[in-house]
C-alpha cells in the first residue's frame, strides 16, 4: 500500500489542523493505521492509531483529548484532527499502516510525512 500524507502547515498556538492520509494500491480495509511524528533532533514517536473498523483508537498521552484519529471508509482516508496545538507539537507527521490490530510499533508501510509548525 502507498500512503500520501497531507494537510500540514503553519498555525498559531491554540489553533487547529487536520491531516489526511490517503491510501492507494491497497485499501485500509484490513489495516491498522497510525500517525507518528518526529520533531527536530528527536526520535520518532507514536501519536495515534485506529483499527480498520474505525475503533478502537489509541492516543499518546501528550495528545489525548486534543487530537482525534478517524477513518473514512468511503474515501479510504485516515484523518488526524489536531486542536489546541502547542509549539511542542511541531514535527513532521507520518502515517503508517500494518496488518492486524493497532499497536504502538511494528508498522510496515509509511508515507512521506507532512510538516506541522506551531508558532508561539
Amino acid at each position: 500500500v502507498q500512503l500520501q500524507a497531507s494537510g500540514g502547515g503553519l498555525v498559531q498556538a491554540g489553533g487547529s489542523l487536520r491531516l489526511s492520509c490517503a491510501a492507494s494500491g491497497r485499501t485500509f480495509s484490513t489495516y491498522a493505521t497510525a500517525w507518528f511524528r518526529q520533531a527536530p533532533g528527536k526520535e520518532r514517536e507514536f501519536v495515534a492509531a485506529v483499527a480498520w473498523r474505525g475503533s478502537p483508537r489509541y492516543y499518546a498521552d501528550s495528545v489525548r483529548g486534543r487530537f482525534t484519529i478517524s477513518r473514512d471508509s468511503a474515501t479510504d482516508t485516515v484523518y488526524l484532527q489536531m486542536s489546541e496545538l502547542k509549539p511542542e507539537d511541531t514535527a513532521i507527521y507520518f502515517c503508517a499502516t500494518k496488518t492486524g490490530v493497532p499497536t504502538y510499533t511494528g508498522y510496515e508501510s509509511w508515507g512521506q510525512g507532512t510538516l506541522v509548525t506551531v508558532s508561539s
